[in-house]
This record gives structure tokens, sequence and C-alpha cells, in this order.
């Protein structure tokens, strides 16, 4: 029987790569990527001539059952997503889970995750913290809000660059405007930027700027 790999990708800097996930890029039989064209540029990079297909939040529904026959064949597969650790705000728990129940070998490689960082960077308690990725976009957005509002941990959320803003002010209005908050951009690209303090001071700042980039809101839990 084969296995397969879960391999973290760089979100930004390519030499945050592993040798070992190079290693096994060029050795597996195939490669599923969430965007075969995005994940070209870093392959051809590396040199890694794998086939390639597209296996994403669209199609993973679909494939999985497919796939994990292919690997009970004995093929090695490599999962990688565009960037970062996939199944963390990315596809990969479908078919994780459905390897799993067909018994079949899972591995996951260390690597490139962007809440680490932005975590540490913040200055806020990352001895516990709560990741909630990204907020459903609509519905029940409001109400996930509110469940935190008594969060006692750091609380990690990802959010695009058209609704960061709206983000923002959302948790000012339920958390507060005093409550400390840090937010990054672009890590480990060549215009990474860290914003720290309150609420309101992180919404007035992203006010004077078209933003830009995907961000990583860390926001400090409530006081005891």
């Amino acid at each position: 029987m084969g296995i397969l790999y879960i391999i973290p990708t760089p979100i930004g800097n390519l030499k945050d790569i592993t040798l070992r996930a190079i290693e096994l890029l060029k050795e597996v039989d195939l490669i599923l990527a969430e965007d075969t064209r995005k994940s070209k540029i870093l392959l051809n990079h590396f040199e890694a001539d794998t086939a390639v297909i597209s296996h994403h939040k669209f199609n993973e529904h679909k494939t999985a059952e497919r796939i994990c026959k292919q690997i009970e064949s004995g093929k090695k597969v490599a999962l990688i997503t565009d960037a970062g650790t996939p199944g963390i705000s990315d596809p990969g728990f479908l078919l994780v889970r459905t390897c799993i129940s067909m018994n079949i070998a899972v591995e996951t490689l260390p690597g490139p995750t962007a809440f680490i960082p932005a975590l540490i960077n913040s200055g806020l308690p990352c001895d516990r913290f709560c990741f909630e990725g990204f907020l459903p976009q609509k519905k029940g957005r409001i109400g996930r809000i509110k469940k935190l509002e008594n969060e006692e941990r750091s609380m990690v959320f990802y959010e695009s660059p058209h609704r960061i803003i709206k983000l923002v002010d959302q948790l000012t209005e339920i958390f507060g405007p005093e409550r400390k908050a840090s937010i990054s951009r672009e890590l480990t690209k060549i215009h990474e930027e860290t914003i720290r303090g309150s609420l309101s001071e992180i919404a007035v700042n992203l006010k004077t700027r078209q933003p830009r980039g995907e961000y990583v809101l860390i926001v400090a839990g409530k006081n005891k």
C-alpha cells in the first residue's frame, strides 16, 4: 500500500520550505495541488517534475475516494496547497479523513503556516490560544463572534483584504474598542507588516490605506 504525505509549502519566501519536503515532492508518484498553476511555479523552482492534478474545495468530495484507491494500489501521493499547511483553512481534512477510514497511512510534515509567526509577533499570550480561521462570510458570523466575547485565550482569525475592515469593526463593536490586538500581512514577503494596538487603533490604521494581502488578526482574550 502507498501513503499520503501532507506537505506544507512556503507562505511567501521560497527558502522556508524544508529539505525533506523538496525530496518528497520529487519522489512521490503524484502531487495534489489546490491551484496547479501556482504550484507549478514552486515545483519548477525546485526542479520537481512530478505529475500534478487539481485537488481543491470544489472537487475534493468527488475525488477523495478515487485518490485513496490509487494510494491503496501502491502510489505515494503528496497533498499541497497554494501556501502553508494543508488542512489549516485549506483543503486537506476530507482526504485525510477518507484515508484514515480506509486504513491508509498518512504522514504530515512540519512546516510553514501563517498564524504561528503572526501569533508570536503579536506580543500577546501564545501559551494558550484559540484558532478561528476564516469566519462565515454572512450567516452565523455575528453569532460566532458573540460566542467568543468572553474567551480568555488569544484568538486567531484569517481574513481577506476585502473583508478585514469589516471584521475589525465587528470585533470592536462586540469586544470593545480597547481590546488589544495585532494584525499581520504579507508574512515572509517583501512588504511584511505587523500593526499592534487596540482594535480601535487598528481599525483607524486600516481605513487610511487600501488593504492588500492576506491578513492574520490576533485578538487578546478577555481579562479574567
